[in-house]
């Protein structure tokens, strides 16, 4: 898989979501803002994005993917 390959099945299974995907090969590292984290606990965002390449998780093209969530305000403090 490339990282745009897993850029585009986080933004297909999380519409309106900011992504940004790093890696090679099997091991890849998300950055994901999204309003939809709102109100969420880490582990439940997690869950969201896994969500959107668990099939590929499952078949072995995607071996480990590190994940990154923020919601806008959170990405907005981060980022100043």
């Amino acid at each position: 898989m490339t990282p745009e390959e897993v850029k585009s099945l986080i933004e297909a299974g999380m519409p309106g979501s900011t992504v940004s995907v790093t890696g090679d090969g099997s091991k890849f590292e998300a950055t994901v803002v999204s309003a939809a984290f709102e109100g969420k606990t880490m582990v439940q965002e997690q869950k969201m994005v896994y969500a959107t390449v668990n099939q590929e998780i499952t078949s072995g093209a995607l071996h480990a993917l590190t994940i990154k969530a923020y919601t806008p305000q959170e990405w907005e403090q981060q980022s100043a």
